[in-house]
């Protein structure tokens, strides 16, 4: 299976570079960027393509490693040449193989494949992603090959469905980014009890790798700490009496599902207290 990529940021490089890392037939890179295809071929000793027909000829399967919102910009385009049998993946998150409309009727075959890794750097992502889920979603014909094909790398991969793809992106923006917003908001706290904001980062940043590094090891039950696991009602009335509006409300949000996760871990402890102050506060 010779597998192409039409678009070279860096999603492309990282799986174009793990790939040919793990002996898999990778045919090259194809770009409007003519200098970042070239670059990415270099990078994983392929090959160049000057047009999108050319590559497309050359692979039996296609990563279109572009955004999201040049995807379906991208189909309409290869859907000039031949497709007959060739099996064509995006790598978007929240789209499903859905956007490649009119796919079965080119004879070809529609994927969304998609890492649960935030792939950060063009040059190294490629030497972490080996731990990485990979979710696939698409044509029932060539899903045990995508598959196995992840699996003999030695990735855990599963498949879901067309129509949870939106959630499926969701649960990583809540694990991913949006807990940058919360380290943000963190950093803000500090910064009003006298720190500057490199001093406030580095400060939090052995808290928040340790948490982060405790909840991936041992799951949310066996990481949870704090107040909301001990119970400790005082302490955080005292914490929704500092807050601003909006801390509030983000804290009483958060601290609900914690006290969900503390009664599975402490299903013995006494949460009544501390239940009653969160509803009330969160009225």
């Amino acid at each position: 299976m010779r597998i192409g990529f039409v678009g070279a940021g860096k999603v492309g490089f990282t799986l174009g570079r793990y790939f040919t890392e793990h002996h898999m037939d990778v045919s090259g890179y194809y770009s409007r960027n003519s200098s970042t295809a070239r670059q990415a071929s270099e990078f994983t000793h392929t090959r160049y393509y000057e047009t999108l027909e050319d590559i497309t000829a050359s692979s039996d399967a296609l990563f279109l490693t572009v955004p999201d919102g040049a995807i379906e910009e991208v189909w309409n385009s290869l859907k000039r040449y031949s497709l007959t049998g060739k099996l064509i993946c995006h790598c978007s998150g929240a789209m499903s193989s859905a956007v490649f409309s009119g796919i079965s009727q080119m004879g070809a075959f529609g994927y969304s494949i998609h890492p649960l890794f935030a792939i950060s750097s063009k040059q190294n992502s490629y030497k972490e992603i080996s731990k990485a889920y990979f979710t696939i979603e698409g044509d029932g014909k060539y899903l045990g090959f995508w598959e196995s094909f992840f699996g003999k790398l030695g990735n855990p991969v599963r498949v879901i469905r067309a129509e949870d793809k939106v959630l499926y992106h969701g649960a990583a923006v809540f694990v991913s980014n949006l807990v940058t917003g919360l380290y943000e908001m963190g950093v803000s706290l500090l910064m009003s009890c006298g720190f500057d904001r490199e001093s406030g980062e580095a400060a939090l940043a052995p808290l928040f790798v340790n948490n982060a590094r405790g909840v991936a090891k041992n799951g949310t039950a066996a990481a949870l700490t704090g107040p909301v696991e001990r119970a400790d009602a005082l302490t955080v009335t005292k914490h929704l009496d500092a807050l601003s509006e909006e801390e509030r409300e983000v804290y009483l949000r958060i601290s609900a599902k914690l006290l969900e996760i503390a009664r599975r871990k402490n299903p013995e402890r006494d949460y009544g207290e501390l239940s009653q102050i969160l509803e009330r506060n969160g009225k």
